[in-house]
């Protein structure tokens, strides 16, 4: 019996770009839960050392903002078949939260976020990498409905934080990671003909494994 390390995809692109409806329409093709999604906006650095003021001052937008050694840590793990306590972030209170979620590895791994093409020790764990590519007038409209009200934020401070920060930190880090993508799909979760073929592919990985397995 044979056993393949699990299959890491990723899925970047820019806030609001549709790439969570981009990778809950895949996952929603395999109903036996055989995909994992690991979201890189978990793994925001904690931040309790730090008073409630200066975490506003945050720019979450920039690749510093994240835990990167603790997302390769896990995905590491991962691979390796090995469980992991996925941590969870608190974006009232601006830092990470005490609970975890504890995460069993499967057979395909999604990592989906902003930047993760951006850290080439993240790129270098992935063996499909997707760019989500949509227009930025769509992308600040998506972003304003989610932050309000998921979040809890003011429509003054989403479009401060849009001009000072997003649109900034999107042209300088992750517009340019683009280049590391094997697939670009343009209007993210709209484009149902790439869904499917990242659904189709995905599905022939994993008949692929199986099949492996049986040999």
């Amino acid at each position: 019996m044979k056993n393949r390390k699990p299959v890491v995809i990723g899925v970047a692109g820019g806030s609001g770009s549709g790439k969570t409806s981009v990778t809950k329409s895949i996952a929603k093709r395999f109903p036996d839960k055989s995909i994992l999604v690991i979201e890189q906006d978990y793994y925001y650095k904690n931040q309790s050392h730090l008073s409630f003021e200066e975490r506003l001052n945050t720019n979450y937008d920039h690749p510093l903002a994240f835990d990167n050694d603790l997302l390769i840590e896990h995905i590491n793990e991962l691979l390796q078949n090995k469980p992991i306590d996925k941590p969870v972030y608190d974006y009232k209170m601006h830092t990470r939260s005490k609970t975890v979620i504890p995460v069993e590895p499967k057979e395909v791994i999604i990592i989906e976020g902003i930047l993760i093409l951006e850290d080439l020790r993240l790129v270098d764990l992935m063996d499909i990498k997707v760019f989500v590519d949509t227009d930025a007038d769509i992308r600040i409209i998506r972003r304003l409905l989610r932050d309000i009200k998921e979040r809890g934020r003011t429509l003054d401070s989403v479009i401060d934080q849009y001009v000072n920060n997003v649109r900034p930190m999107h042209l300088q880090f992750v517009e340019p990671t683009k280049r590391y993508a094997d697939i670009i799909i343009p209007e993210g979760g709209e484009n149902h003909v790439a869904i499917d073929l990242m659904a189709t592919k995905i599905e022939k990985i994993l008949s692929r494994n199986r099949n492996d397995k049986i040999d």
